[in-house]
Order: C-alpha cells, then sequence, then structure tokens
C-alpha cells in the first residue's frame, strides 16, 4: 500500500504558495527551506525530507485540481504532474489522483 498524501488546491493560488503547500505535506523536521523551484519539488518526491522514506512509492491526491489549473496555468500544471508521473525516469515512484 502507497502512502498517500493530499494537496489542497484551495490553499494556494501561485507557484510560491505551490511550493509551500508542497513543503507542508512533504517534509518534517527540516532545519532550513525546500528551494521553490520544480528541481526541489522532484527532489521532494523522492523522500527522505521527514515524511516519507527515499524512494518509498506514494500516492498524491490533488484535491481542487481545476482550481489549481485555472490559477497556475496549463503550462506549470504540465510540468507539475509530469514531474509526478516520473515521465523523464528520474527516480520515483508516484501515483496521482485529481479531484
Amino acid at each position: 500500500m502507497r502512502k498517500e498524501f493530499i494537496i489542497d488546491g484551495r490553499r494556494f493560488s501561485t507557484m510560491g504558495g505551490f511550493y509551500d503547500e508542497v513543503e507542508c505535506v512533504f517534509t518534517c523536521g527540516l532545519h532550513w527551506r525546500i528551494g521553490q523551484n520544480l528541481n526541489a519539488f522532484n527532489d521532494v518526491l523522492r523522500g527522505g525530507f521527514g515524511q516519507h522514506a527515499y524512494g518509498e512509492p506514494i500516492h498524491i491526491k490533488w484535491l481542487f485540481y481545476e482550481k489549481s489549473l485555472r490559477d497556475l496555468g496549463s503550462e506549470n500544471i504540465n510540468a507539475i504532474t509530469e514531474i509526478i508521473l516520473d515521465t523523464n525516469n528520474s527516480g520515483h515512484d508516484c501515483t496521482l489522483e485529481l479531484l
């Protein structure tokens, strides 16, 4: 069974807010902040930042996805979902459910 994480589109409306949401959802106990960029997001999905182990398969539920699409735009959303689904084989195992 995959560990489940929820990204809530009601909690952000900008890319900066998205990165804050990612940090809140996927990290725990860090004494530093994650980078506010897609490369850092990709790294966080691999694990080892407090919420899931490095390489552990996870499932992401994205609540209010349509709101996020409107707020962030299709170019950003496409880049984010490609990272989540690991279309470039960077080494993490995520599934995605859009709600």
